[in-house]
């Protein structure tokens, strides 16, 4: 039987697949472990402050498998499958770094009401940051637009937030970081999540509908 890449990494040794389904909305990291640091961590605390659903693939320290997000699909894994019929809006969570945006967090996603909302979170909390929303100004690669891409596929979509590494603690900023626990940044990036999931309308159960 053929096997997509997503299935094979998840049949890869030390691969773990980690899924909470509690509230209608849900946090993602799918490209966490020793991939995109940190960003489970993120994704796992946000939901559990928050009541929401987690959903995350966690790679071990001796690999560094990247699957485009659009490639990531619940068709190869029940328990994604089961995490996106159980939500009706979702924030992924990815780690990037690029030259010109190490102070940047990126919203993209097809949830732009969410993606406002997040930012007037996360603008208070991160004031050394930029947050930015306007879709033109982020690259398109980073944008996550794809139909296919797991953040757009709940009921009402969702938001992809792409973190420099400085505020997942990952930069010479904090090499005198002794703790304990995470460093003050993400922390504050965790609490600005949590709230905004928290203060997040409630909605009815998602009905799925046909996607064209």
């Amino acid at each position: 039987m053929t096997t997509t890449p997503f299935r094979d990494l998840l049949n890869t040794e030390g691969v773990r697949e980690v899924c909470h389904l509690r509230g209608r909305l849900g946090f993602m990291a799918f490209h966490g472990g020793s991939l995109e640091n940190l960003t489970d961590v993120v994704a796992e605390q946000a939901a559990a402050r928050s009541e929401a659903s987690y959903y995350g693939v966690l790679q071990p320290p001796d690999l560094n498998w990247h699957i485009p997000s659009h490639r990531v699909s619940p068709a190869e894994s029940p328990t994604l499958a089961a995490f996106v019929e159980h939500v009706e809006v979702v924030i992924t969570v990815h780690g990037y770094g690029r030259h010109g945006f190490w102070t940047t967090l990126l919203l993209g996603g097809q949830n732009r009401q969410l993606a406002d909302h997040l930012a007037g979170h996360l603008r208070p909390h991160l004031p050394d940051y930029h947050v930015e929303t306007d879709l033109q100004k982020i690259p398109k690669e980073l944008r996550g637009m794809h139909e296919q891409n797991p953040v757009n596929l709940p009921a009402k979509q969702g938001v992809q937030i792409e973190l420099p590494p400085r505020v997942r603690g990952a930069s010479p900023v904090w090499k005198d970081w002794q703790g304990p626990g995470l460093v003050p940044h993400t922390e504050s990036l965790i609490n600005a999540l949590a709230a905004a999931a928290t203060t997040w309308p409630s909605t009815a159960p998602p009905s799925r509908l046909p996607r064209t």
